[in-house]
């Protein structure tokens, strides 16, 4: 075999390793009923956040944005004002969870959880990182719910997961019995 085919076949293990991984990321859906109060369940792998940011990815505003003070609310987009709020405001253990109380319609979307931290640098810059916690909120009409599809979406997770590993295994064989 070549150093062409070889780099080839890496990259394509490389690239089916990444896709697998990113296929069983940190994404949830959730379904409520109008009317009912949600947790967006959401943890963060320390506590040195200064800020933690809720936004809904079609919404130029805040879902809602919290730091040491409390909220900062003037950036707030005006359908979440007094509907949300942490459920820790301590973010003890790296809680970042939001309760969003008395769901609509309109509430449905993709929401997303990010920490933004004080940097190490001595001029104190603002770090924002990539995404948390993303997840999919859909709100029926009341007595139209539809069963929880975060608890059904596991078996399909699993499956995911095996059909990768058993495609990068193919890969690697694949590539030791050309070398």
């Amino acid at each position: 075999m070549n150093a062409t085919t070889f780099l080839l076949l890496y990259w394509i293990f490389l690239s089916l390793l990444v896709f697998c991984s990113a296929a069983s990321g940190e994404h949830k859906i959730i379904t409520a009923e109008s009317g009912q109060n949600v947790t967006l369940t959401c943890r963060a792998p320390n506590n040195n956040n200064i800020f933690v940011e809720w936004r809904r990815a079609d919404l130029d505003e805040y879902v809602l944005l919290y730091g040491d003070e409390g909220s900062v609310l003037e950036e707030q987009h005006p359908s979440f004002k007094n509907r949300v709020d942490l459920q820790d405001r301590q973010m003890k253990d790296g809680d970042l969870s939001l309760i969003l109380k008395n769901v609509m319609i309109a509430d449905s979307g993709t929401y997303e959880c990010r920490v933004i931290q004080r940097g190490y640098s001595h001029k104190k810059t603002i770090i924002k990182n990539k995404p948390v916690c993303i997840m999919d909120l859909s709100v029926d009409p009341p007595g139209q719910s539809r069963r929880n599809e975060e608890d059904g979406s596991i078996g399909w997770k699993v499956a995911l997961s095996i059909f990768c590993l058993l495609l990068v295994a193919a890969v690697a064989v694949f590539m030791y019995r050309k070398c």
